[in-house]
């Protein structure tokens, strides 16, 4: 089970950052598109103004972390149809 740990730790870690890196790409395009300039690179910067960086934040915070849920969700369902369980982190206790 060490190995299975091990491996579904690495797997759903590269699933997570890969989505997560996809919607933060597909999101700057967006932004890009709807404002016509680039999202703010630091939303604390006093230079942004406060509704774009509030949209931002909320925006992004959101899309990436659906992005990284989904990656993760479809991992397990993928290493459950590999192993036939779940993965360890997502096994009830006693199962």
């Amino acid at each position: 089970m060490a190995s299975g740990s091990k491996f579904w730790t690495v797997f759903s870690l590269g699933s997570a950052l890969g989505a997560a890196a996809l919607a933060k790409k597909s999101l700057n395009t967006t932004w890009r598109a709807a404002t016509g300039k680039n999202p703010p690179e630091n939303p604390a910067d006093p230079d942004v103004d406060l509704w774009e960086a509030v949209a931002w934040a909320a925006v992004s915070g959101l899309a990436v972390g659906l992005a990284r849920m989904l990656a993760q969700r479809r991992a397990a369902n993928y290493y459950t149809r590999s192993t036939g369980h779940l993965p360890p982190d997502l096994q009830k206790d006693g199962k």
